[in-house]
């Protein structure tokens, strides 16, 4: 049976929950086409300057967790307000550094605004949409996170071609303002869901440091940390102990530990982490092999790489409807093997046909991405009890975020370690070609087993 669409009366909520989530998608990208800008203006090296794009993806990891949670703890809708104020503060105060490090800092707390809106729009889908729905807003909340990560170095371009880089900052905080405003019409009053007010700021201190360590590690590597990763690992991990000891400790958890004995969620959790990690392989090692090995100028190899986010654009919400039509695990399989399919084609095409087999790689694997994150979010989601909603919102967006990290940090180790060591510059096109199909195929082999847990799980295709 053909699912129903949302009723017209959901309208203001869904515009804003999409709202949220392609404010914090376009203040996580717009930021990445200043950094030449920045390096410029603050006379900084590029080990430096990345950090104004890495201190945002740290606020959020280090707080989505502790996002969805408050959520459950005082309600939905005045935690994300809450949300959206930091973003805008933060926003004001990047606008207005006078230093570099001041804007790292202003980065790192709209990081932490930016993980509200992210941990809550699914969380309050859940509360306010039935479950035969529930995939298509699924869908729609992927198609605006992919739109906010496509507008944001198109329009951050032009704004700093224009006006200079403070003002994708003050363009920020106009729209958080608006977002602000359409944020309080449309989303009536939540109430608490968790069974109890306490918060467990032992656990969160220790999983925040834990996370912080974890994902220091893997962005030291090219932010130029003084710490070594090693270190950063060990600490993550002694953090994690003690988050696990706490939460068998204490009365009220910040995640229930219960949640970790259930297949149904921890199964996806992984999932979700690995499959985010290896569609990090087009975003790092995609514009290294356009460059050196298909000899593309900027202006092209950009232009190529935004197939991927138009692509996700559209296919977003036709996943979501799909998932309410056939159901997850049939979603997840489709989702997975049209991943695998293109990650092999990246490996075969783009050396055969050049940019055609590049494009017609991401036309395949980009829907599928799609799919995956519809089937998986609303099959998680499903799942989730009341008072949990707002925490697995959070463990989602966490996962995800992890496995960007990740995939950010150990596929270009695995693409350079196919070219012996030597800088890309000094590498014949055939050895990148190389060593960009074999990363490609052991993505595609990584995809693969993730597809055979998914067989396991559901006992069908």
């Amino acid at each position: 049976m053909k699912p129903e669409a949302i009723p017209a009366a959901n309208t203001p909520t869904l515009a804003a929950l999409g709202g949220a989530i392609l404010l914090a998608s376009m203040g996580n990208s717009i930021a990445t086409v200043a950094l030449p800008h920045l390096a410029t203006m603050f006379s900084a090296g590029v080990q430096t300057v990345q950090w104004v794009v890495l201190a945002y993806l740290l606020g959020v990891t280090v707080a989505i967790l502790m996002a969805g949670r408050l959520g459950d703890l005082y309600g939905n809708r005045r935690v994300l307000l809450a949300g959206i104020m930091l973003f805008i503060l933060a926003s004001v105060g990047g606008a207005v550094a006078p230093s570099l490090g001041w804007l790292i800092a202003g980065r790192a707390l709209q990081g932490v605004g930016a993980a509200v809106l992210m941990a809550l729009p699914m969380s309050i889908a859940k509360s306010l949409i039935t479950k035969q729905r529930l995939g298509a807003v699924m869908g729609l909340l992927g198609t605006m996170s992919a739109i906010g990560t496509a507008l944001g170095p198109s329009v951050g371009g032009l704004l700093i071609g224009q006006l200079g880089w403070r003002s994708i900052f003050v363009l920020l905080a106009l729209c958080g303002a608006g977002m602000l405003v359409l944020a309080s019409a449309g989303l009536g009053k939540t109430a608490p869901t968790a069974t109890s007010t306490r918060i467990d700021w032992p656990g969160a201190a220790w999983l925040s440091l834990a996370l912080l360590g974890f994902a220091l590690a893997a962005t030291g590597g090219r932010a130029g940390i003084a710490i070594q990763p090693w270190a950063l690992l060990i600490l993550g991990a002694v953090a994690l102990l003690l988050f696990i000891r706490t939460e068998l400790a204490v009365a009220h958890p910040l995640i229930p530990v219960a949640l970790f004995r259930e297949r149904a969620i921890v199964a996806p959790l992984w999932m979700n982490l690995l499959v985010a990690g290896i569609m990090m392989s087009t975003l790092v090692v995609g514009p290294l092999f356009l460059t050196f090995g298909l000899g593309l100028s900027e202006a092209m190899t950009g232009l190529v790489m935004a197939a991927g986010p138009i692509a996700a654009a559209l296919s977003g919400a036709p996943a979501g409807r799909l998932t309410d039509r056939f159901g997850t695990d049939r979603m997840l399989f489709v989702g997975l093997m049209l991943v695998a399919m293109g990650l092999c084609s990246f490996a075969i095409l783009p050396a055969l046909i050049g940019v055609p087999g590049y494009l017609l790689a991401m036309l395949l694997m980009t829907p599928g991405f799609q799919l995956f994150l519809a089937g998986n979010s609303t099959g998680v989601m499903n799942q989730a009890a009341e008072e949990n909603r707002g925490v697995l919102s959070g463990l989602l967006g966490l996962s995800r975020n992890l496995g960007f990290m990740t995939g950010a940090s150990l596929i270009p180790l695995l693409f350079t370690s196919l070219l012996g060591g030597r800088i890309l510059a000094n590498n014949t096109t055939t050895t990148i070609s190389s060593a960009f199909s074999v990363t490609f195929l052991s993505m595609a082999g990584l995809c693969l087993l993730t597809l055979l847990a998914v067989r396991d799980r559901s006992g069908r295709c």
